[in-house]
């Protein structure tokens, strides 16, 4: 379980969060909504361990975060590939900083690139892919360190649309597959509710309001028409803030 405590970080004398409390269940999803310049990446880099808050704290299964924690997975925005090593090396990176063996290395490279579909471009630079096949990389560098949270910062947002709805299918069926927890960050109210078991809305600098979702892992649920009745719930609470 992740539990976040009365958390407040500040910008020199900004409040960038304020008196920030939630839990996540373990192995559960979580996906965090709110406008421009609200704190949700400030909240997402706290939970990673990279901003140390001026006051309160995060919890995950019990131990107190002190700083960057082995065990979690962050993706960017922008990927955060290395633009010299070819995606065999990218997705070897976090290993390689661990010390694992090489034969372990090999397994698991050979694996989490066979199980996302890009065996094919291990040879390739960065470069060389299109933007759905760089996030599969970097999606593929982060499953192959095994964590058990996954922190995930506005990562569908440089894509077209076909191309997010066939990679956020893929988180969820990974998730369905490899359990632990997932935390999003997002603009998108569609992808909030498609992804977050949980969803937290923030206003600025604050929590607003957090909605379970009961449409969660529903099969082909963009059909249904629940699916729309909870994005314009989230959308009402949206427009609260």
């Amino acid at each position: 379980m992740i539990e976040v405590k009365n958390l407040n970080v500040f910008y020199g004398r900004e409040h960038a969060l304020s008196n920030i409390n939630f839990s996540i269940d373990t192995n559960t999803t979580c996906a965090v909504i709110g406008p421009s310049g609200c704190g949700k990446t400030t909240l997402l880099y706290a939970m990673a361990g990279l901003i140390t808050p001026r006051s309160g704290e995060i919890r995950i299964h019990g131990q107190r975060l002190r700083g960057i924690r082995k065990d979690t997975g962050i993706i960017l925005q922008d990927y955060g590939l290395m633009p010299w090593k070819t995606v065999w090396h990218n997705v070897a990176l976090g290993l390689v900083i661990r010390k694992l063996p090489r034969d372990a290395i090999h397994g698991r490279v050979t694996a989490v690139l066979k199980e996302l579909g890009i065996q094919q471009l291990k040879d390739k630079y960065p470069v060389q892919l299109s933007g759905g096949q760089k996030q599969r990389v970097a999606i593929a560098r982060t499953l192959a360190v095994r964590p058990d949270l996954l922190l995930m910062d506005e990562p569908f947002s440089t894509l077209d649309a076909l191309t997010k709805e066939h990679i956020q299918n893929l988180i969820l069926t990974i998730h369905r597959h490899n359990p632990m927890t997932l935390v999003l960050v997002t603009h998108n109210i569609q992808e909030a509710v498609f992804l977050g078991r949980r969803i937290i809305v923030m206003g600025k600098a604050s929590i607003k309001h957090i909605l379970d979702n009961p449409t969660f892992g529903r099969e082909n649920v963009r059909d249904k028409p629940e699916f729309y009745d909870m994005c314009l719930k989230v959308r009402k609470y949206m427009g609260r803030v």
